[in-house]
């Protein structure tokens, strides 16, 4: 309670009571005044409500992002002939999900390929590719001349049986029924 009867009487001398001449009902504003705030203030920087207060951007060049494009995959090109990438890896999307591989990788897929064993199938959805001293991002897929990424099937096998078992005691009442799923195996 001494701490409210303190705040409004040094609010009450510290504002200053600005009247409208013009205004018919001569609403009172008040303006509070307080000088280590206005110091503080001071150093706010100042936006309008005309501009974003965010810097703008530069407008899109093609041209340049063109140039730009072909100096990074000489860059790159360069390192893969000259055999200083390391080890090349890519994040792919296969199967309804999105797998990071490698040379030499062997890949479980819990669906049906279209493919038969022995069959050699490009995957053409590659979001990213890497090595030791790059990482090429698509926006949101590499280009298909850009990267190429290649897989043989090796096996096409189906899951153990998983059985499905229904019963109601009392009710004589039984349902079994075994489901397999179709798997595929790809090294890439």
């Amino acid at each position: 309670n001494n701490y409210n009867n303190n705040f409004k009487y040094h609010y009450n001398l510290l504002s200053k009571r600005i009247c409208d001449p013009g205004a018919q009902n001569h609403h009172a504003v008040y303006l509070l005044c307080i000088p280590s705030l206005m110091c503080c203030y001071s150093n706010v920087p100042q936006t309008s409500l005309s501009r974003p207060p965010w810097p703008e951007l530069p407008a899109f060049d093609p041209e340049e992002e063109e140039r730009r494009h072909q100096a990074v995959v000489q860059k790159v090109n360069g390192l893969i002939e000259k055999g200083e990438c390391g080890r090349l890896f890519a994040v792919v999307h296969f199967a309804s999900r999105q797998w990071k591989v490698t040379d030499e990788d062997l890949i479980l897929i819990e669906n049906h390929i279209d493919a038969a064993c022995g069959d050699r199938i490009r995957m053409e959805k590659v979001l990213l590719v890497g090595g030791n001293d790059f990482t090429l991002v698509g926006k949101p897929l590499l280009s298909r001349d850009l990267v190429q990424v290649h897989a043989t099937v090796i096996e096409k096998t189906e899951s153990w049986p998983m059985v499905h078992m229904r019963f109601w005691k009392r009710h004589r009442f039984q349902r079994k029924r075994s489901m397999r799923n179709n798997k595929s195996k790809i090294d890439v």
